[in-house]
């Protein structure tokens, strides 16, 4: 263990060098990059969210249809293209991150290996006392591979003894079935261990990136004991798992049982302990390396802002969880440096029909205030766990929102949300933060299908997501050449 210890001080140490290198070198590339040329009045502004290495993606939409926006006799007076770009790179490199939509490094400093682990210590039994809750839940995030190796109560009281019946289980979050379940009785109370009464378990490999919730449940008239969260103390394991107690302002999963709480702990051994040790040597290269990516990938974003003229730079570290503060920042960029009446907002992944939406706007006489252009999605349910996690958004369904691939706002909505850019909170995604944004003014919607929400094809479609760099190129050939993106006569793609 002392090894390991002294292994990690100078990875750490590694660590934070490198992101001050980074952080100061940012600083520099941010006074070189301008936030894209200055808009003379147009009708459309079109902002296209872009992440800062999707090279590919840019330029196969200058040879599509941001291509023949440039050169069309009408159309290029009437519509200005914007990617917008996150500033600053993640100074973490992927393999060290928490997870792949953040930019939070996993902090692995002191792991224990080769040993049993109790997640939680308790310093006397005076922290225990009965609740009026017969189940209660404890919810906790695997950040290595572990083994759960038994399941815990607490006790009856200061005598240690067990006079209940209780169950725990432990359950993925969202999932119907637990994976594991221990039984304590009178009669079959297990093994005591520093307060806490424990069962051995049938052990599985819990990977990281694992939520799970821990359940204890009366199944008699007895209540439950259990412990104030704030006095006793979590054991992480050296990092390796997170447990989320709970706190104001954030939500319980949809599958939670019972109220937020602590009637017990479990015990688990970290897996592949020589893979660990491994990757944590390797870190203090990785973040080298990767300092040196960054700052290769600034000076390509230098010069392909300088080349095109058409790259707005907004100041956030551009990962996913931060995609709704970057809308927001476009959005205060636009209403400062451009003249226009209806922004477009799209991916750098999405094929548009530039064609056809400003023919809608020409025929359905769309240049209106208050006025919102898209798809809406409906009562969509709020995500708790994975990518779309949502903890904070106390609703069950979200307003209704517009698909990503593509809507229009109109200035007085753009105007409203740069005024309140501070004030507004960022959700876990820039759609479903667009409708709760709205919900609070109520602009009038024009839905319209033609903004798809799934990758798909259609001959009369405005927008489809999800497309690779050729996948664009083959969608636009197939339109030049016969006016239908899905395909041509003779056409075997």
């Amino acid at each position: 263990m002392r090894s390991l210890a002294l292994l990690l001080c100078p990875c750490v140490v590694a660590v934070a060098v490198h992101l001050w290198l980074v952080i100061s070198r940012t600083a520099s590339f941010l006074d070189l990059l301008h936030s894209g040329q200055e808009c003379t009045s147009c009708e459309l502004l079109v902002g296209v969210l872009s992440a800062r290495h999707h090279h590919g993606l840019r330029e196969a939409i200058r040879n599509t249809w941001l291509g023949y926006l440039r050169q069309h006799p009408h159309f290029r007076h009437r519509v200005a293209v914007k990617f917008i770009i996150g500033t600053h790179g993640c100074a973490v490199p992927e393999e060290d991150r928490e997870d792949l939509y953040s930019c939070t490094l996993l902090n692995l400093t002191e792991p224990v290996t080769g040993q049993e682990t109790e997640i939680l210590s308790m310093p006397d039994a005076s922290v225990l006392s009965a609740s009026e809750a017969s189940v209660v839940s404890l919810d906790f995030k695997v950040l290595h591979p572990i083994v759960i190796t038994r399941l815990g109560v607490f006790p009856d009281g200061p005598d240690q003894g067990f006079r209940r019946n209780v169950t725990v289980r432990l359950f993925q979050l969202e999932q119907e079935e637990a994976i594991v379940t221990a039984r304590f009785s009178p009669i079959s109370f297990g093994v005591s261990v520093n307060g806490v009464w424990y069962k051995p378990v049938e052990q599985f490999i819990l990977p990281k990136g694992f939520e799970g919730t821990l359940v204890w449940e009366s199944v008699d008239s007895e209540s439950l004991i259990t412990a104030n969260v704030s006095a006793v103390q979590f054991n992480s394991g050296g990092g390796v798992v997170r447990v989320s107690p709970p706190e104001d302002g954030i939500l319980p999963h949809r599958s939670t049982q019972g109220v937020p709480g602590l009637a017990g702990g479990f015990t688990f051994t970290v897996y592949d302990t020589e893979g660990l040790a491994e990757m944590l040597r390797g870190r203090p290269g990785r973040v080298k390396s990767h300092a040196e990516a960054l700052l290769e990938e600034d000076a390509a974003l230098q010069r392909e802002s300088l080349q095109h003229g058409d790259m707005v730079f907004v100041d956030v570290v551009d990962t996913y969880r931060n995609v709704p503060s970057k809308l927001l920042q476009f959005y205060k960029w636009a209403v400062r440096n451009a003249d226009f009446d209806l922004l477009l907002k799209t991916d750098d992944d999405c094929y548009i029909d530039v064609d056809a939406v400003l023919m809608k706007i020409d025929h359905k006489g769309l240049r209106r205030r208050n006025f919102w252009w898209g798809n809406f999605r409906q009562s969509w349910a709020v995500d708790r766990t994975g990518k779309w996690q949502e903890l904070e958004y106390a609703s069950p369904a979200y307003p209704a929102f517009a698909c990503g691939s593509g809507y229009v706002a109109s200035q007085d909505l753009i105007q409203w949300l740069a005024d309140d850019a501070e004030r507004l909170k960022a959700y876990q995604g820039e759609d479903v933060s667009m409708g709760i944004w709205m919900a609070a003014i109520g602009p009038r919607k024009f839905q319209d299908p033609g903004w798809l929400c799934e990758k798909d094809c259609h001959a009369d479609m405005l927008s489809s997501p999800q497309h690779s760099p050729a996948e664009l190129l083959l969608l636009w050939r197939r339109r030049s050449t016969c006016g239908d993106p899905c395909g041509c006569p003779g056409d075997d793609q």
